[in-house]
């Protein structure tokens, strides 16, 4: 990845449409995209779900859905639509499940929710959400879904034109293990939007009444570069090398692998009485990430702890307030720890050494 991107910074800029070109043609081949222009390239996932939320077209007196598990990058752009008079609820929780579907389908049997945004996985806990069943769903009550993919990918096999969401965010920079910088917004043609988007071309005068155009030109009412800006040529350049390395073997293999890494570094913290786990135990129900908190310690003091012992770990509340509200870890937060895609094992070696230290 460095090297392309240390090239893509070496060339001239003649080049950079046909790079661009290139790396977006090959992201949309990853993602299982048939229509290039259904997949806008952004600055990252928290710019996808702002272009969404914005953009779509509710209807008045239509409600949103969303869950207890989201990150601010939903939840914040969900908020100002709730200060503009749309109701927006979070759908319950079950007893070990991070959403009750019963609950949730009698919500949407009131054929009143116009969205349902969520994430497909908690970024505290890693718990997975059933997306693929809530999106069914959702469309059975007509109502719209927008997924935030941004944990799940490069961990999942995602076919967005077969997923059957009708927007999908995501970033480059966590599974897919691109640089920071670059990100995706899938709108699929079930998406309803009414985009107030500055023009990028002239409009053509032969589109049809979808707003498509009959040449080349985008026109009509779906978000465009106007809306999110230009995106990183650099960062994109090393997307396009993640996802050809990533694409050499199925995400299923190496999802396996690292739950099994997750798993050893879960297990030698729950040795120690002053550890409590969250998230599900069940490894098949969660990407591989750890959450814990330490007895008589901040998430904060704990991560200090750690770094004392050789381990840089995430603490706090990782932008999302909201979960933590669900866990009852607002005051402390909680101490998060997650192996990569492909991760080597001397690493999840090393790693488990130092956690045994640092539980005693």
């Amino acid at each position: 990845m460095t090297d392309a991107v240390t090239d893509a910074m070496r060339s001239h800029p003649c080049e950079w449409p046909e790079r661009f070109e290139r790396a977006h043609a090959a992201v949309c081949r990853f993602f299982g995209v048939a229509d290039p222009e259904q997949l806008l390239l952004t600055p990252g996932c928290t710019s996808s779900l702002a272009t969404a939320i914005v953009n779509i077209d509710l209807l008045p007196g239509k409600r949103v859905l969303t869950s207890h598990w989201e990150h601010h990058a939903v939840d914040g752009p969900l908020q100002k639509l709730s200060e503009k008079g749309i109701e927006v609820e979070r759908i319950a929780a079950g007893h070990d499940r991070p959403v009750d579907l019963g609950a949730f389908e009698k919500n949407l049997a009131r054929r009143d929710v116009g969205l349902v945004a969520v994430t497909a996985a908690c970024n505290v806990t890693g718990d997975l959400l059933p997306i693929e069943r809530m999106t069914e769903l959702s469309h059975q009550y007509d109502a719209m879904v927008l997924i935030d993919a941004a944990q799940i990918v490069g961990w999942v096999d995602l076919a967005l034109d077969q997923l059957g969401a009708d927007l999908v965010a995501f970033g480059g920079h966590k599974g897919l293990q691109a640089p920071w910088g670059i990100g995706g917004l899938y709108v699929a043609a079930s998406a309803i939007m009414k985009c107030p988007t500055a023009q990028c071309a002239i409009p053509d005068r032969n589109a049809d009444d979808s707003g498509r155009p009959m040449g080349n030109r985008l026109v009509g009412n779906r978000p465009g570069y106007c809306d999110v800006g230009s995106v990183d040529q650099f960062s994109l350049a090393g997307l396009e090398a993640s996802i050809n390395r990533l694409g050499e073997t199925t995400r299923t293999h190496d999802l396996e692998i690292a739950r099994g890494q997750a798993s050893r570094l879960r297990e030698t913290l729950s040795r120690s009485s002053r550890v409590t786990l969250f998230g599900s135990a069940d490894p098949d129900s969660r990407l591989p990430t750890i959450a814990f908190s330490v007895e008589g310690e901040t998430s904060g003091e704990s991560a200090n702890r750690l770094r004392r012992h050789g381990l840089i770990v995430g603490s706090g509340l990782q932008c999302s307030p909201v979960s933590h509200e669900a866990l009852g870890t607002a005051e402390t937060g909680l101490v998060r720890i997650s192996v990569g895609v492909r991760q080597p094992e001397h690493e999840i070696k090393i790693a488990t050494e130092r956690l045994a230290r640092f539980a005693e």
